[in-house]
């Protein structure tokens, strides 16, 4: 089996995807002590480390010769609610992410970040880790995938950054999108939102006939779980559901209006399985949700990155 480290694990949207692709997790670094309790609660034998990866870099050499090294650094010094301040933000820990590959020398990076990364004002800063990654001895590319050509039935674009050691890095292709489109939300809830007899939940479902929009709301700074500001609200509206507030159950026999998702109804159409379960406050599991990265997609590049490194591997046996 492959192996990984995962930096800034969240909630284990990425590392399932990755799980998925064939990687074995040697380690699981994350800071959030809500999210450490997820991924104990459904992955008992992963090796979940409860600590800042500033802390963690200084033992990354204990890793040395990991098949990939995979991350969701944070993403408010490149989104444009975060104001964009990129390498001057507190926050950015892409320079602590360099060290740490340094440190670990994978056969493979893979960066998950907002699609503001790719906007004019980054260029130089792209450029930079680029530089600093081919002098690790990676070939640097990234894209910006939408969750909805992978099966996800929301939009959420977000950028991905893979980097192959040069040698090999010719085999590595993205993959290519689905060949169908995702199932709206409405196929995709409908049995949620029947689950208390909610004799609604047909009518609702042929009305929510689009995939849903980019899901928000995972911020600390923000109040309590809603499905993001206003804007994002009538976007949701659109589709019948009602966005100000997250719903502790489905809606009742005698519910009246549009309904209100529940977090795993959330879950669901972030691509997560049924069974993985957020645990904690309805707020500290949204914010879980909110923040994930769609597991479909972590494992359409997860099998492209081990095609890749299998591939590199025959080919030095055969020779």
């Amino acid at each position: 089996m492959l192996t990984s480290v995962e930096l800034c694990a969240g909630a284990g949207g990425q590392a399932l995807g990755l799980e998925e692709a064939g990687f074995g997790h040697r380690a699981l670094v994350e800071i959030d002590k809500h999210c450490c309790n997820t991924l104990r609660h459904n992955r008992p034998k992963w090796r979940v480390l409860e600590e800042d990866i500033r802390h963690f870099k200084d033992r990354a050499a204990d890793h040395a010769g990991i098949d990939l090294l995979a991350g969701g650094l944070p993403c408010p010094p490149f989104s444009v609610a975060g104001k964009q301040l990129g390498e001057r933000d507190e926050r950015n820990l892409f320079n602590d992410a360099i060290d740490i590959i340094d440190a670990s020398r994978p056969r493979a990076v893979m960066i998950e970040n907002v699609r503001g990364f790719l906007d004019a004002v980054f260029h130089d800063y792209r450029e930079k880790l680029k530089s600093q990654l081919g002098k690790l001895g990676y070939h640097t590319d990234w894209r910006l995938l939408n969750a909805s050509d992978y099966g996800v039935p929301q939009l959420r674009p977000r950028v991905v950054i893979v980097a192959v050691e040069t040698a090999r890095s010719e085999y590595f292709d993205w993959p290519d999108p689905n060949p169908h489109n995702p199932p709206t939300v409405g196929a995709t809830l409908q049995d949620m939102m029947a689950a208390n007899g909610w004799p609604g939940a047909a009518a609702w479902a042929a009305h929510a006939d689009e995939i849903a929009p980019t899901i928000v709301g995972g911020s600390k700074k923000h109040g309590g779980p809603d499905l993001g500001p206003t804007r994002a609200r009538r976007a949701w509206a659109t589709l019948g559901v009602e966005g100000r507030t997250i719903a502790p159950a489905p809606p009742n026999q005698d519910h009246a209006g549009m309904p209100r998702l529940t977090v795993p109804m959330v879950a669901r159409l972030q691509g997560f399985p049924d069974d993985w379960h957020f645990t904690g406050a309805k707020t500290n599991a949204y914010r879980q949700v909110g923040n994930a990265f769609p597991p479909p997609v972590a494992r359409a590049v997860g099998q492209q990155i081990a095609k890749t490194l299998r591939k590199r591997v025959l080919r030095a046996v055969a020779g």
